[in-house]
């Protein structure tokens, strides 16, 4: 992507020309103030470029010049495709160095992101990466920040989508007269395609079908898909809270363990697990990883020093 030449960095965008923001509940990207008029063009969208060929040994190099689209075009059809990505507005800020780790896990999970985004072979095959973890602990933010790097520095088509929002999308469209396939073919085909909360839902004869048929397709076609999961990544069960000495187990220990166990190969069923194993590479965050929203809302209302509510220190 473009960038502003050094001594002219805008406040605004810090000298990238283009400016990310929240609009409504999705991010949107646009051009910065800074850059509406082209310095290079001068709006014209195309420039000359220099080249230099030899057509003749005889004759030797020879140097002329070419009309060719001008790097502004390339940047709004980066920004084009970058706001059909679908990217939620609360991540429209997500970037790799704004991504707070508070274990190994977590800084791991961060640098497989930011390899993969900063080493896509645009000619190769790129394996993804699937992230899983407690509720706030950054899977979206850092699945956002490599899809924005992709679209925006590589210049890829990506897109995301938050699985059980896909389904209600597809049962929408079944009242249009769509079929699943007419709104699960363009993500099937996509570069890259981020799917979060998977495992998530009601485990129903329609949703597995949707998720085998849309992992099958991307599956089959070499496509880059990239996960996020609040489901354990494990093969078996393991760490079951034990009885109590006399035998007895509440309600309450049996719904816990349950939680502490649930698999996503148990969520997607072994054929859409087996794929994945093949598709991914796998980090999960322990259990004990801190929810990052919650640790932002508790120094939100813990008393300052007056006695008022404030962000703690």
């Amino acid at each position: 992507m473009v960038t502003k030449a050094i001594g002219e960095v805008c406040g605004e965008c810090g000298g990238r020309t283009y400016v990310i923001e929240r609009r409504g509940d999705r991010a949107h990207a646009r051009v910065c103030k800074c850059s509406v008029q082209c310095s290079m063009c001068e709006g014209r969208g195309f420039s000359y470029e220099v080249r230099e060929e030899t057509f003749s040994a005889k004759v030797g190099p020879k140097r002329y010049e070419v009309l060719v689209p001008c790097v502004c075009q390339h940047r709004a059809k980066r920004l084009e495709h970058f706001n059909e990505v679908g990217l939620p507005g609360v991540m429209a800020h997500a970037t790799f160095e704004g991504y707070r780790a508070f274990n190994e896990a977590q800084d791991r999970a961060r640098n497989l992101a930011m390899h993969f985004a900063h080493h896509y072979d645009k000619v190769g095959v790129n394996k993804g990466f699937i992230l899983s973890g407690p509720v706030g602990t950054g899977k979206t933010h850092l699945l956002s920040a490599t899809l924005k790097h992709l679209v925006l520095e590589v210049g890829l088509e990506a897109r995301y989508v938050e699985i059980s929002l896909l389904y209600a999308t597809i049962r929408r469209g079944f009242q249009e007269g769509k079929s699943g396939g007419e709104i699960i073919g363009p993500l099937s085909d996509v570069q890259v395609l981020a799917i979060d909360e998977m495992g998530k839902g009601r485990g129903s004869q329609f949703e597995m079908e949707t998720l085998d048929e849309l992992i099958a397709r991307r599956y089959n076609a070499g496509r880059t898909t990239l996960f996020a999961t609040n489901y354990s990544l494990d093969w078996e069960r393991k760490g079951v809270r034990a009885a109590a000495p006399s035998g007895y187990r509440s309600t309450e220990d049996a719904k816990n363990a349950a939680r502490d166990v649930e698999l996503l190969r148990e969520r997607v069923g072994e054929r859409i697990y087996s794929r994945l194993c093949e598709m991914c590479g796998f980090v999960e965050l322990p259990k004990e990883t801190p929810d990052q929203r919650r640790m932002r809302q508790e120094l939100d209302v813990r008393p300052g020093p007056s006695g008022t509510r404030g962000p703690g220190r």
